[in-house]
């Protein structure tokens, strides 16, 4: 035990006797660690972030929407689903509620709205009362779509809080008017804010009855629709995906073996397919900042072979004085590892502050998270490239012999 203090200490003495060069060593670690940190905090922040918002759609929810491969779609082949295939799923699966279509009337980008002087580019959803439940959208204020709405084909909409700042409305709106591709819409309600996510807003939409939005989108329109509906019981909720799931491959006339033209998900599926993608995206982006550390590790060797070509008269002098082979190997082993532990500790703190700085200078992007499994391999490995890099010069210094030592100029 007094060997490794003292090996120790001597390591700690040599390398703040010749504090630049420690450093100059030590930066390709620094470097290193702290790239890696920063990636892996940053993605890391930004899976959090995604998996909260599934989480927010509910765990019994389940969410059905076509699906076409992308060599298909290159041939310019789309899959849809259809209002057939939502009279279906209610007429047929038992044990779910709040089932409700929706699609977009004005296409996938939105169209423009005015109200008054001010105009604004949004989305706009056609949907059913049962859309407030399956996709967990609640009013703030005034009330939501209801079906005696749906059935009178009542032009009303439901809009989202960032629309009411962009159209500069009063805090509410109730009782105003939107025009909306031409027609003008009464506001009956506001929904929940729900903040950003990546720079865009997720309150930045309008909600219209279903009925009014085939009326827009016009009698010949081929309509995709996404079918959104709540499991009565959680514990059903992969029997229910299955049945729904049979019963639209029946209905798509779809062979065995044939791929699936829809997707039948979950919330708690979707964030486990992200979590997946985000994984995979760590460890790459990990690897390719991490082969800094691999050139830190061949500095260090570098700057230790010329330490040990330096330090020959003190090697032969201890060795002289009866230190071992061990101890000399101990003591060149553990200076290359505090050396290389010392650069990951600096690049740990330096990636922590340049993750969360660049998260905070990107608008609307989530905050950085820092695993614990990152900050024990940045260590780790900092470990690892002291112990590899450091045995070849440690090895030549332990085996100097001590008269050729004493006779190095």
């Amino acid at each position: 035990m007094f060997s490794l203090v003292e090996s120790f200490r001597s390591a700690l003495q040599s390398i703040f006797a010749h504090g630049f060069r420690s450093f100059l060593t030590s930066l390709g670690i620094i470097i290193g660690v702290a790239s890696v940190i920063a990636v892996v905090s940053i993605v890391q922040g930004f899976s959090a972030s995604i998996s909260s918002e599934f989480k927010g759609l509910g765990s019994n929810s389940l969410t059905v929407q076509a699906y076409t491969p992308f060599e298909e779609a290159l041939q310019g082949k789309e899959n849809v689903l259809s209002l057939g295939d939502y009279e279906r799923i209610v007429a047929h699966i038992d044990d779910i509620s709040n089932v409700s279509p929706t699609f977009a009337p004005f296409g996938n980008f939105g169209t423009t709205v005015r109200a008054g002087s001010q105009t604004s580019f949004t989305q706009v959803l056609a949907v059913t009362e049962a859309y407030m439940e399956s996709s967990q959208v609640f009013p703030q204020s005034g009330r939501f779509i209801r079906a005696s709405d749906d059935a009178s084909r009542r032009k009303v909409c439901v809009i989202g809080s960032k629309l009411l700042e962009k159209l500069r409305l009063p805090a509410d709106p109730v009782g105003q008017f939107l025009e909306i591709g031409g027609e003008w819409f009464k506001i009956i309600g506001v929904t929940e804010e729900k903040g950003e996510a990546f720079g865009f807003s997720k309150d930045d939409y309008i909600l219209i009855p279903f009925s009014v939005g085939q009326i827009v989108a016009g009698a010949g329109t081929r309509l995709n629709i996404s079918i959104s509906f709540t499991v009565d019981d959680i514990e059903q909720i992969d029997a229910v995906q299955g049945r729904v799931t049979s019963l639209l491959r029946q209905a798509h006339h779809l062979k065995p073996g044939q791929r699936n033209d829809f997707k039948v998900q979950s919330a708690q599926q979707l964030s486990d397919a992200f979590e997946k993608i985000v994984g995979m995206m760590t460890l790459v982006l990990g690897g390719i900042v991490g082969i800094s550390l691999l050139v830190g590790g061949i500095g260090i060797m570098n700057i230790m072979l010329v330490s040990v070509t330096e330090r020959t008269r003190e090697i032969g002098i201890c060795k002289a004085l009866g230190a071992q082979r061990h101890h000399i190997l101990m003591q060149f082993l553990i200076e290359a590892t505090t050396l290389s532990l010392l650069g990951g500790l600096v690049g740990l703190v330096l990636g922590y502050l340049l993750g969360f700085g660049v998260a905070k200078l990107i608008p609307g992007f989530p905050g950085a998270v820092v695993p614990w499994w990152a900050v024990l391999m940045s260590f780790g490995f900092s470990s690892l490239v002291g112990i590899l890099f450091g045995i070849m010069p440690a090895a030549k210094a332990a085996n100097l012999h001590p008269i050729d030592a004493l006779r190095y100029e």
